[in-house]
C-alpha cells in the first residue's frame, strides 16, 4: 500500500500500480503526474463520492477499483477513458449505473454487493465483456441487449431479485461459469437442502479448532477434533461474496452428497447468535495440493499454471475422469457447481478433489432449462481439459475432439456429462 505522502514527494513517478487507501474524500492532483505510467489505480477502502472530470488524462489507465466507498452512482467519467478495461465498485451504495459509465474497452466489471435494480441497455454493447460480477444486487430482471454479448464467459448473478433465467442467457456461446443462487427462483431449492441433511447440526462446543487450513473467498477452514476424530471446519465470513450468499453455498454443499471426488460434509453448524455459519467436513490429507492459481488481471478468465507445470498423459486422463464424474454426480442432483476451475481442484497425483461451492446453484433435474445449464458447465470442462492438454508432452490423441464439442458455439450441441465419462472410459 502505497501512502499520500509518498505521492506528493514524487517517489512513486513512473509506477505502473498505485494502491492508496488514505481516507480520501477526492482524487489527489498528484495522481495526474502518474499519467505516462499508471495503469491500476486502486481506490478502495477511501470515502470517495465522485471522481475527477478529467479522469481521462490518465490515458494509460486499465484497471481501477474503487470498492468500499460511498459512491451511489457510477461515475459516467469512467466512459471517456480510453484503455479502461476492468472496474471494480464493490460494496459501495450504487443505485445507478449510466450508459456512459461503461467504457468502450470494458472487459471485466465489478459491481457486486451494492442497491443496483436496473442496468442500463448500453452494456449489451461491450462486445470486449467477458466477466461480469453482479451479485448481491436488486436486480429482478437483465437487459435483453446482454444476449449480444458473445464474448461473457463468467456471470455472477446471485443474490438479486430473478425470478427465472431467460432463455438467451443459456445460449450465449462463450458463457461458462454462472451463479443464480440466493435468488427467489431458486430459493425454494436452497430451504429444502438446508433442511434435509440427514445429520443433525453439531453443537460448536463438541468442537476443538486448531490451524488455520486455508480461506478462499466465502470463508476460513480450520483443522479441528470432534468425538475423537480429526475433521476440518469451514466457518463462512460476510454476508455476501463475489460469488452469492454463505447459505447458497451451504445448501448445495448439503446437498451434493457423497462421491470420490468431492469433499465429505459430516454435518452443518448449530446456528448460534452472533457466530458465523459453518460446515464440519472431513478432514482432506495434507498430499493434496491445488491444482493452478486463480485468473489474475491479465488473463481475466483463465487460470494461471506454474511455468514448469506439466502432466503425463495417464494423470491427464486420470483428473479428467474424476472430475467429469464428480459434476455428472452433482447434475443427476440439480446442482450446477458454477466454478468448474483448476484453482477449485485439490490434486494428488492421479487423484482429485473438487471444492468451492460458493458459486454452486440449483436447477430442476429433467427441464429444458436443467439441460442447458449442463451443457453450459461442459464449456467449462472442455477449457480445463484444453488447459492441461496444453501442459501435456503426449497428448491423448482422441481428446481433442473432446474439447472442441464441449466448446461448441451452439450450446445444444454439446455434450452433457454422463456422455463426456462415457469418452473419458
Amino acid at each position: 500500500m502505497h501512502t499520500l505522502e509518498q505521492l506528493r514527494r514524487g517517489e512513486l513517478a513512473g509506477i505502473q500500480r498505485l494502491d492508496l487507501a488514505a481516507d480520501l474524500t477526492e482524487l489527489p492532483d498528484e495522481i495526474f503526474a502518474l499519467a505516462d505510467s499508471l495503469e491500476v489505480l486502486n481506490l478502495s477502502g477511501n470515502r470517495l463520492r465522485a471522481l475527477p472530470h478529467d479522469l481521462s488524462r490518465l490515458h494509460r489507465l486499465k484497471v481501477l477499483f474503487c470498492s468500499d466507498n460511498p459512491f451511489e452512482t457510477l461515475p459516467e467519467v469512467l466512459g471517456d477513458c480510453p484503455q479502461l478495461e476492468m472496474v471494480g465498485f464493490k460494496s459501495n451504495q450504487l443505485r445507478e449505473v449510466p450508459a456512459a459509465a461503461l467504457p468502450a474497452q470494458l472487459r471485466w466489471l465489478i459491481l457486486t454487493d451494492n442497491r443496483i435494480d436496473n442496468l442500463p441497455a448500453a452494456l449489451g454493447e461491450r462486445p470486449r465483456l467477458q466477466k461480469l460480477m453482479l451479485a448481491g444486487n436488486r436486480l429482478s430482471e437483465l437487459p435483453q441487449s446482454m444476449a449480444g454479448l458473445h464474448q461473457l464467459e463468467l456471470l455472477r448473478i446471485a443474490a438479486n431479485r430473478l425470478e427465472a433465467l431467460p432463455d438467451w442467457l443459456l445460449q450465449l456461446p462463450r458463457l461458462a461459469w454462472l451463479a443464480y443462487a440466493g435468488n427467489p427462483g431458486s430459493d425454494r431449492a436452497e430451504a429444502a437442502a438446508l433442511a434435509s441433511h440427514p445429520q443433525a447440526p453439531v453443537a460448536r462446543g463438541e468442537l476443538q479448532l486448531g490451524r488455520l487450513l486455508g480461506q478462499g473467498a466465502s470463508g476460513l477452514i480450520h483443522a479441528a477434533r470432534w468425538n475423537e476424530r480429526e475433521v476440518a471446519v469451514k466457518l463462512f465470513k460476510g454476508q455476501m461474496t463475489s460469488d452469492g450468499l454463505p447459505h447458497s453455498e451451504m445448501a448445495a454443499c448439503l446437498s451434493a452428497g457423497r462421491h470420490p471426488q468431492l469433499l465429505p460434509v459430516i454435518a452443518p453448524l448449530q446456528q448460534e447468535p452472533g457466530q458465523p455459519d459453518g460446515l464440519l467436513l472431513e478432514l482432506l490429507e495434507p498430499r493434496f495440493a491445488v491444482l493452478a492459481g486463480p485468473p489474475s488481471l491479465a488473463s481475466c478468465t483463465r487460470d494461471c499454471y506454474g511455468a514448469q507445470q506439466r502432466f503425463i498423459a495417464e494423470q491427464l486422463l486420470a483428473l479428467a475422469h474424476g472430475v467429469a464424474s464428480a459434476l455428472a454426480h452433482l447434475h443427476a442432483r440439480g446442482i450446477l457447481h458454477g466454478d468448474l476451475y483448476a484453482h477449485n481442484l485439490l490434486v494428488d497425483s492421479h487423484d482429485c478433489r473438487l471444492s468451492d461451492f460458493g458459486a454452486a446453484s440449483f436447477f430442476p433435474p429433467g427441464s429444458a432449462q436443467g439441460a442447458a445449464l449442463q451443457r453450459l458447465e461442459s464449456r467449462a470442462f472442455g477449457i480445463l481439459l484444453e488447459e492441461l492438454l496444453q501442459r501435456c508432452d503426449t497428448p491423448p490423441a482422441h481428446l481433442a475432439a473432446l474439447i472442441v464439442d464441449c466448446q461448441q458455439a451452439d450450446t445444444r450441441q454439446r455434450p452433457d456429462f454422463a456422455e463426456i465419462v462415457e469418452r473419458l472410459q
